[in-house]
């Protein structure tokens, strides 16, 4: 079993959220098969503990801003800002500073999984203007 659209749907919400806080190495990791709690995890890191918590609250306004509206059930790590766990039960979101997310490894610990294909909106090249039809006439 793979995840849940509800869990692609949050987690790639949550990683845009992240993107556009220039969180880091964001990957989301596809956990369905492995464990029973969650469905999956978004794994991102920062190089200050201030642009972690700034990813988090991204984060969760984004979700919060959803039509079908998600707020964790659980909030972890905040106070030292070096590793912030907001657990939405279906997706776990780990937002840790790069030193952290070196030590602890868990991309490394859970590479046997499939990741979930995620690309920032703001890296997508804008498509050519004859490509959406939007060409300028030629001037006379």
């Amino acid at each position: 079993m793979t995840a849940s659209d509800r869990t692609r749907e949050l987690a790639l919400a949550a990683a845009q959220a992240a993107a556009d806080k220039k969180a880091q190495d964001i990957v989301i990791i596809d956990v369905a098969d492995q464990l029973v709690i969650t469905d999956a995890f978004l794994i991102a890191s920062a190089p200050n503990e201030r642009q972690v918590l700034a990813i988090v609250d991204a984060i969760e306004e984004q979700l919060l801003n959803l039509p079908e509206k998600a707020k964790p059930v659980r909030r972890e790590g905040e106070r030292a800002g070096r590793w912030v766990l907001l657990d939405y039960v279906d997706l776990v979101v780990h937002v840790q500073h790069t030193e952290e997310r070196e030590f602890y490894s868990l991309d490394r610990l859970w590479k046997d999984c499939p990741t979930i294909p995620f690309v920032d909106r703001d890296l997508v090249p804008a498509a050519p203007a004859a490509a959406t039809g939007d060409e300028a006439s030629p001037a006379e």
